[in-house]
C-alpha cells in the first residue's frame, strides 16, 4: 500500500473513531417490564435522543443489569449510569427521601406527590446523602396512595387486619404492623409468588404494580379508600457520568426531565380513569371501609409513626423536623394551587 492510500486510509479510520467517541450510550437499570410505572424513562431516552440528534441514547435494560434491591449499589460503582430504585427497598442508605413515605401524609394526587418529592430531592441533606452513593437525583417516580387486593373476606375493620399477613414496604409496612398486621418486604418482582404461594394474605401496591405483577389475578378484592401512603422511588443518574457529558448533553438531560415527567402524569391518568372496568374484567369486588375505621387507623399509625421518625433521623444527624415540615408546607401550597 502506498503512502498517500496508508496515510488516506489511517485518517479515515481515526475520523470514524472520533466520531464514534463522541457519541454518548447510558445504561439504565429498572426492573420488571415496561409499564406506567417506567414510562418517564422510557420518555426521557426519547427526548434526550431526539435533542442530539442520537448522539446521546440510553440503553434501558428491565432487570438485566441488576437486581431492583442493588440498583443503588450499582450507580454507586459505576456499573451503570442511571437506575429507578424505592427508598423502602434500603432505608439506611436513603434515609432522607422516606420522609416521603410516611403514612397518612395527606397527599391526594400525583401533582402534589411530584411537587413533595422534588422539594425533598433540593434539600442538602437529600443531595449529600446520595452523593455518598455517587448518585444524583433526577426525577420521582409518582405513584397514587397504595391499596390493598386480598383473598377471601375483605377486611373491613382494624380488628380484621390482626395477623393479615401483607406485603408492604416502608412507612406503609410499619403502618400495618401498628394494628397488627405481619409485613413483609417481598420485592415488587416476588409479590405475586408471594401471594399465590400463601406468603402473604394481601399485597400493597399502586394500580399499576397490581396489573403489572399479576397480583390483581390472584384477587378477590381491592380496598378502595384505604389510602395509608406510597412508597418513593427516585431516578438517579451516577455523579462521574452526569459530569462527564458535554454541556449540550447535560442540557437536553435536564430540560428533558420536566417533559418526561409530564408524561408520566398523563399516561398513569389513563390508567387511573379505567380502574374500575379492569375490576370488573377481573371479578375484583371494589369495597370501601368506613370514615370510623380510617380515622381509627390514621390515628393509631399516623402521629407515632411520624414521631419515631423523627426523633430516629435527628439521632443519626439527619433534620427529621425540617425534612417532615418541608414536605408540609410544599404539599399544602401544592393543595392551594391546584
Amino acid at each position: 500500500m502506498n503512502k498517500f492510500v496508508f496515510s488516506a486510509v489511517a485518517s479515515t479510520v481515526a475520523f470514524a473513531f472520533a466520531f464514534e467517541a463522541a457519541a454518548t450510550e447510558w445504561n439504565v437499570s429498572v426492573w420488571g417490564k415496561r409499564r406506567a410505572f417506567t414510562e418517564h424513562v422510557e420518555k426521557l431516552a426519547e427526548l434526550v435522543s431526539e435533542k442530539t440528534n442520537g448522539e446521546f441514547t440510553m440503553n434501558i435494560s428491565y432487570g438485566g443489569l441488576s437486581k431492583n434491591k442493588e440498583n443503588l449499589d450499582g450507580i454507586s460503582i459505576g456499573a451503570f449510569e442511571m437506575a429507578q430504585f424505592c427508598a423502602g427497598y434500603h432505608r439506611d442508605k436513603n434515609r432522607v427521601v422516606t420522609v416521603l413515605e410516611l403514612p397518612f401524609l395527606g397527599v391526594e394526587n400525583l401533582a402534589q406527590e411530584v411537587a413533595v418529592s422534588a422539594a425533598v430531592y433540593a434539600h442538602p441533606a437529600a443531595i449529600e446523602e446520595m452523593a455518598q452513593w455517587n448518585a444524583r437525583l433526577l426525577m420521582t417516580s409518582p405513584m397514587p396512595q397504595y391499596n390493598l387486593v386480598g383473598t377471601g373476606e375483605p377486611r373491613m375493620s382494624l380488628a380484621d387486619f390482626e395477623g393479615m399477613r401483607v406485603r408492604a414496604t416502608g412507612g406503609i409496612g410499619k403502618a400495618f404492623a401498628s394494628v397488627g398486621a405481619v409485613p413483609t418486604s417481598v420485592t415488587a418482582t416476588e409479590a405475586y409468588q408471594a401471594m399465590e404461594g400463601g406468603l402473604v394474605d394481601t399485597v400493597a401496591f399502586a394500580q399499576h404494580a397490581h396489573l403489572s405483577y399479576g397480583t390483581i389475578n390472584q384477587a378477590t378484592w381491592w380496598t378502595a379508600n384505604l389510602n395509608p401512603g406510597t412508597v418513593n422511588c427516585p431516578v438517579v443518574a451516577n455523579i462521574d457520568a452526569y459530569e462527564a457529558l458535554s454541556d449540550a448533553e447535560r442540557e437536553a438531560l435536564d430540560s428533558s426531565i420536566p417533559e418526561a415527567v409530564d408524561h408520566y402524569l398523563a399516561n398513569y391518568g389513563k390508567l387511573l380513569a379505567r380502574w374500575d372496568s379492569v375490576l370488573d374484567e377481573k371479578g375484583v369486588k371494589k369495597v370501601e371501609l368506613s370514615e370510623d375505621v380510617l380515622a381509627e387507623f390514621r390515628t393509631t399509625a399516623a402521629d407515632p409513626i411520624r414521631d419515631e421518625w423523627i426523633a430516629d433521623m435527628e439521632a443519626q444527624g439527619v433534620p427529621g423536623q425540617e425534612l417532615y415540615d418541608l414536605v408540609v408546607s410544599t404539599l399544602a401550597k401544592a393543595k392551594m394551587a391546584n
